[in-house]
């Protein structure tokens, strides 16, 4: 019988792996409640909406998804933008504005349906691992800012994360002690949790001992902690939001940085999930994951993302398949729609520290460090992009980065690195000059390497760099061979520029030959008629080959 009705991650599923899934689902739940609801917070949502939101991205990746592990919904590192996007827009805390989210997430979700069902995966590769490291610390850094006054039980306010910070700085005298003592607890609960276990419930933990001290201890109304208070749960209202052209304009920067955001997040968390990431499944990821947010976005919620967090717990957890989302759907649903009532007084700063503990695992400082040790020039590029996310704005910070990274690319091909060779004594075998081994340099003979295609954006720096070369050898030089095993190919420019140099050359008396040349690049010399004017006498297999024929040339006056 044929199984095509079952999802991909569920097909030739194994009853003997329920119980992993189920455990592994309660860890999801422990650590997915609090989060998700503190999402929807970071997003100007009501915290039941984050839950919601897990539910839609959790059910319609299970069903469309091919990751047996991936963690489906509300994300941290997306709700910033949509909440700055959407409030442009709306006010927070309207009609007006839930409605906005609600489309955006359609827009968003469409979006990557389209980027899915077309094979446009590979955009993610548009970021360099350094600069997708400054954007995410960025946006740790904002996370953190817009959570300072909910920690601290402020009014706070302001547009831009210097102007929160003065805000912050002008109200800190009116901080509210136990709101900042809730938050300790919470965050020391998290983290003492995570040190002896990823799988330890902390913020669950905390969510629930902070509510019972709120009830407890009348901390709402006697002490001036501020609350949820009442939250709508139940079945959510299905239905398709609606918005201006005018609006959808104006939401078209922000969610085409959220989908962009989730392209590249949902390729680094597939990496990081043990799953092997092949392009088909990856663009079939990204349209399930679409799919996520257009169920999200037909409840009145916000769009969902990739979880790189809740897909480390779901792996470290030995989940088996997506029956472990399913099941912490499931679950969260359930709390939907009985518990609302207990939550209703959750501490906002439970959810704001749950928040700066999230914003630590995405402004990654071990990795700047690597990255710092490995090369100067990346590190600036990172904390460059991490300045303009964090003080400027994420869309901002997206396209500079994005600059960033392919000026970088073309710099590097732009002036690419080469060296000299010269042959191991009493070998035929032709290496770099400046790798310490020893070396022998035949005189007048001149054998160059370059680790780049020749192409316009390197074509006159290359040509320069020969004929200075040519210029200050030692010993006069009769021949220069250029070893082309590390080059791809050669477009016209570069050809054209091959062609001047090798005109240059024969003009000053130096003979010049190719030594190693792909078929792809003898294939652009012979399209470019470039074999013509050397001579297939000048094209040679090997280095030692090359110097041995132009030096018997040299020898014969020819």
């Amino acid at each position: 019988m044929s199984d095509w009705w079952v999802p991909p991650t569920l097909r030739g599923y194994r009853t003997s792996s329920l119980g992993a899934d189920a455990l592994a689902g309660l860890s999801l739940v422990a650590v997915a409640l609090p989060s998700q609801m503190a999402t929807a917070r970071l997003a100007g949502l009501p915290a039941v909406a984050g839950l919601y939101a897990f539910i839609a991205g959790s059910v319609l990746y299970a069903l469309f998804g091919t990751n047996p592990r991936l963690s489906v919904g509300a994300d941290s590192t997306i709700a910033p933008v949509l909440a700055v996007g959407v409030a442009s827009i709306a006010v927070v805390g309207t009609s007006r504005y839930i409605t906005t989210m609600a489309f955006a997430a359609l827009l968003v979700g469409g979006l990557l349906i389209v980027v899915g069902l077309s094979r446009l995966g590979w955009i993610a590769e548009l970021l360099s691992t350094p600069v997708i490291t400054g954007v995410l610390a960025g946006i740790a850094v904002e996370i953190v800012v817009r959570q300072l006054p909910v920690i601290l039980g402020l009014k706070g306010g302001g547009t831009s994360t210097i102007g929160r910070v003065r805000l912050v700085l002008d109200q800190v005298s009116h901080t509210n002690g136990w709101s900042v003592g809730i938050a300790v607890c919470v965050l020391a609960l998290i983290v003492v949790g995570r040190r002896f276990d990823r799988r330890l419930p902390g913020a669950l933990v905390g969510l629930v001992l902070s509510i019972v001290a709120v009830d407890a201890f009348g901390l709402a109304t006697h002490h001036g902690v501020v609350v949820l208070g009442t939250i709508h749960g139940g079945l959510p209202h299905v239905g398709l939001p609606a918005a201006s052209g005018t609006e959808l304009r104006r939401l078209l920067g922000p969610v085409l940085t959220v989908a962009f955001l989730c392209v590249a997040q949902t390729a680094a968390t597939v990496r990081t999930s043990g799953a092997p990431l092949t392009a088909n499944d990856f663009n079939r990821d990204l349209a399930a994951i679409g799919a996520g947010s257009v169920g999200a976005g037909l409840m009145g919620v916000l769009a969902v993302d990739a979880s790189p967090p809740n897909t480390a717990i779901v792996a470290t957890s030995g989940a088996r398949s997506q029956l472990t989302n399913l099941l912490a759907a499931v679950a969260i649903f359930v709390v939907v729609l009985t518990l609302t009532s207990p939550l209703s007084k959750l501490p906002e700063a439970t959810l704001g520290a749950t928040l700066v503990f999230i914003s630590t695992k995405l402004f990654r400082v071990r990795e700047l460090r690597k990255i710092f040790g490995f090369d100067r020039l990346e590190f600036a590029l990172a904390t460059a992009t991490l300045l303009v996310v964090a003080l400027v704005g994420i869309e901002q910070g997206i396209v500079l980065a994005i600059v960033l990274s392919l000026a970088d690319r073309t710099r590097r091909a732009a002036r690419p690195r080469d060296t000299l060779l010269g042959r191991e004594p009493g070998t035929d075998h032709w290496v770099p000059v400046d790798i310490g081994q020893q070396i022998e340099q035949v005189p007048g003979v001149l054998v160059y390497l370059v680790y780049a295609p020749l192409w316009y954006g390197n074509a006159d720096y290359l040509r320069l760099r020969i004929s200075q070369l040519v210029e200050g050898a030692p010993d006069p030089v009769h021949a220069v061979i250029l070893d082309a095993d590390a080059m791809s190919d050669i477009d016209y420019t570069g050809l054209e520029a091959l062609r001047g140099l090798a005109t240059e050359l024969r003009g000053r008396g130096v003979a010049i030959g190719v030594a190693r040349a792909s078929h792809l690049v003898h294939h652009d010399l012979k399209h470019g008629a470039l074999i013509e004017q050397l001579g297939l006498d000048h094209l040679f297999s090997s280095v030692e080959e090359a110097v041995n024929a132009l030096q018997r040339s040299e020898r014969d006056g020819g």
